[in-house]
């Protein structure tokens, strides 16, 4: 067994107690070390520090000078651009033909920077967080598979900092619309408001950065404080750490709960999956505290601000002029309007996840907002008056691909186009699907439906007897079926004259007196 210096000290004091007359030689023959070990355990209890030595230069002598020109030079670079250690071996062996170890260079870099005050360590002092006072909001990426394409998503995180309660949503993008809407959510999400949210120097809340921790502030953002009346808090540009809560919880929650990459099928169905893992992590106890996130959230509540009782307008609103193919481009997608909109500026009214096209007070279309870039978003719906006209450009267009991906294009239809083709030619048989199309507007589509299986099934393929047949078939399945034991409630009793023959009797009565 090894003993340590300060074990052989004690035993030394110990035996020289027990036998006063042991000598410094005896001693030091017992326990098989030197006379001045002995000498300097009789002397303290405690073992001398140990002697340090001037390092000696050794290989990297030579180059000392030259390091050290560096690492001062480095005071004034970037932060990014300054030597690393590694840096500094490359350069000794390229520039100087320095034949050094790197790890005897990294050594050195890195007593150095200590003796020059080059590596000063940034001290963080502890925060209190009280309950209801303070959020923190940002933005995260990650990847999902969304109808069998991977695409990048933004994911919107707010984390109540007393609680570690947090909300999550994933949008395809993360402009001004997308921070709105998360807003809202959390706000509903919560039941309440707390009084001041950190952010970093975001876009959609900061134009432009100031002096200290002065901003130039979007409009639309302060009309959203405004409304919500909360406080905000900006971080120094690069201090990500003054807003530590929720930077690591989005890293969290993506470990957590988006590994592996999810498929869905749709955002709507991504954003539930999201919405469960917001809830199991309730059970989830944070580090260093006692109860659950759950219980923390129900203890915080209470002093969270009421929202108010209106809801919030989280829309952006643009102009867009449509295009010859009687598209609009919103945020390098495009999407299709009517027809007869070509050439036109429309006015759209843009969320997170809806494109909503207005012509003056009405809307005239609206799409699920696209992820990605240079995405067609194309309704058939939209360009049926310019097919009546060019009944041949329906077999390979965009919006019919789409239409049937979608499901609105049904086998249905499919088999009524091919009978009317085969009966009326291709161009008049187009034109039958085209009429028939139209009226699916005013019409339920499981009518339509019905009527085109069965005209093809009796091969009745005018375009007329389909819409007569479907607007029948919806009319008997809008009309209300009241049941008869309902109508007991409007029953009367049935007219009775026999306050009329008691009067006629008195009269009698009067005239035989």
């Amino acid at each position: 067994m090894v003993r340590s210096k300060m074990q052989l000290y004690e035993e030394i004091r110990r035996d020289k107690r027990l036998n006063p007359d042991l000598s410094v030689r005896a001693l030091a023959a017992r326990h098989k070390t030197h006379r001045r070990m002995v000498r300097a355990a009789l002397a303290s209890a405690v073992p001398a520090p140990r002697k340090e030595y001037p390092r000696r230069s050794g290989l990297i002598g030579p180059f000392v000078e030259v390091i050290d020109e560096w690492l001062v030079a480095d005071r004034a670079a970037p932060k990014k651009q300054r030597h690393t250690a590694r840096r500094v071996w490359q350069r000794l062996v390229r520039e100087h033909g320095a034949t050094l170890s790197e790890v005897t260079v990294s050594r050195y870099v890195k007593r150095r920077r200590q003796e020059l005050g080059l590596g000063e360590v940034e001290v963080f002092v502890p925060q209190e967080h009280l309950p209801g006072c303070e959020a923190e909001v940002d933005f995260g990426e990650f990847y999902a598979r969304v109808a069998g394409r991977q695409v990048k998503l933004h994911m919107f995180a707010m984390r109540l900092s007393a609680s570690g309660k947090a909300f999550h949503q994933a949008f395809t993008t993360q402009a001004q619309e997308a921070f709105l809407l998360g807003h809202v959510l959390a706000f509903e999400y919560y039941g309440g408001i707390p009084a001041r949210i950190r952010y970093d120097n975001l876009k959609p809340a900061v134009t432009r950065v100031l002096v200290g921790r002065n901003r130039q502030e979007n409009e639309r953002f302060v009309c959203l404080r405004s409304h919500y009346g909360f406080d905000s808090f900006y971080c120094q540009p690069a201090k990500g750490n003054e807003k530590g809560g929720v930077e690591g919880e989005i890293g969290r929650f993506r470990r957590e709960h988006l590994t592996p990459v999810p498929e869905v099928a749709t955002i709507g169905q991504l954003n539930e999956v999201i919405a469960a893992a917001d809830v199991f992590d309730d059970q989830r106890v944070i580090t260093g505290r006692p109860i659950t996130v759950g219980a923390a959230f129900a203890q915080e509540l209470p002093l969270l601000a009421a929202p108010p009782d209106e809801p919030f307008d989280h829309a952006v609103l643009l102009t867009a002029r449509v295009d010859a193919h009687a598209r609009i481009s919103v945020r390098q997608n495009r999407y299709s309007v009517p027809a007869r909109l070509a050439s036109r500026t429309v006015t759209v009214r843009l969320t997170a996840t809806d494109v909503e096209v207005l012509d003056g007070a009405k809307t005239v279309a609206l799409h699920e907002r696209a992820a990605g870039r240079f995405t067609d978003v194309l309704d058939l719906d939209h360009y049926l008056e310019a097919l009546v006209k060019k009944p041949g450009a329906v077999l390979g267009s965009t919006p019919l691909a789409q239409a049937r991906k979608a499901g609105t294009f049904t086998d249905s239809h499919q088999r009524y186009w091919e009978a009317a083709r085969r009966a009326r030619g291709d161009r008049e048989g187009t034109r039958a699907l085209i009429e028939v199309l139209l009226a699916q507007r005013n019409l339920p589509a499981q009518a339509i439906t019905a009527a085109m299986d069965a005209a093809v099934a009796a091969g009745v393929l005018d375009p007329a007897s389909v819409i007569i047949d479907a607007r029948r078939a919806g009319e008997q399945r809008i009309a209300p079926v009241i049941p008869i034991g309902a109508l007991t409630h409007y029953d009367r009793p049935l007219p009775t004259l026999a306050r009329y023959d008691a009067l006629l009797a008195q009269d009698t009565a009067k005239e035989t007196s």
